[in-house]
């Protein structure tokens, strides 16, 4: 019964929200703090000596942008969201990993040029090892929705949505051509059956 009652606990829809929530906060705070400073973010990627210089500002402003949206895609369980996190948290290690390796004595800039964590500790081994815990939160999300059967939206039904309710607030006779409908009537755009 103890047993039972446990797992009725870890497997709520509750404890699965909470931990998806935390992973959103994280990565959009961790994305918005480097958005913010790019150029210092910069500083931190050529530091560990793995991109080309061309590479860098790109990589600086793209990197956190993927994490804003990985997250925000998290929050509302889309498709590949939870996926695009775990696949950014192992990057994350492995690049802190080659730090490690090479003896860097660097801000892992996991969250942003000069964080808090950076100074404190100026070392990779704090991040690697709170990026392992982190993969246990991930674990613990796809084990939920492998018990549970759940399965994330596609983004098109959010997209769907968001239409049918501009389509509510706009009359038929103010909305022109569908633009999409010749590329519907080629077969573009239908689920594959």
């Amino acid at each position: 019964m103890r047993d039972e009652k446990l797992k009725q606990i870890i497997l709520s829809d509750w404890i699965y929200r909470i931990v998806r929530v935390v992973y959103v906060v994280l990565f959009v705070y961790a994305g918005v703090d480097k958005l913010l400073n790019p150029r210092a973010f910069a500083t931190v990627i050529d530091a560990f000596g793995l991109v080309p210089n061309p590479l860098i500002m790109p990589i600086a402003f793209a990197l956190p942008i993927l994490e804003i949206v990985a997250a925000v895609g998290l929050l509302f369980d889309v498709r590949g969201s939870l996926g695009a996190v775990a696949g950014l948290l192992i990057f994350f290690m492995a690049v802190v990993s080659y730090g490690i390796w090479m003896g860097l004595d660097i801000d892992c800039g996991c969250f942003g040029p000069g964080d808090l964590e950076g100074e404190a500790y100026r070392g990779l081994r704090s991040a690697l090892y709170r990026n392992l815990i982190l993969t246990a939160g991930i674990a613990y999300l796809y084990t939920w929705r492998s018990v549970r059967a759940f399965k994330p939206v596609h983004i098109e039904w959010w997209f769907s949505k968001f239409d049918g309710f501009v389509k509510s607030r706009h009359p038929v006779e103010n909305r022109g051509p569908d633009p999409l409908k010749g590329l519907e009537e080629a077969g573009f755009g239908r689920s594959p059956e």
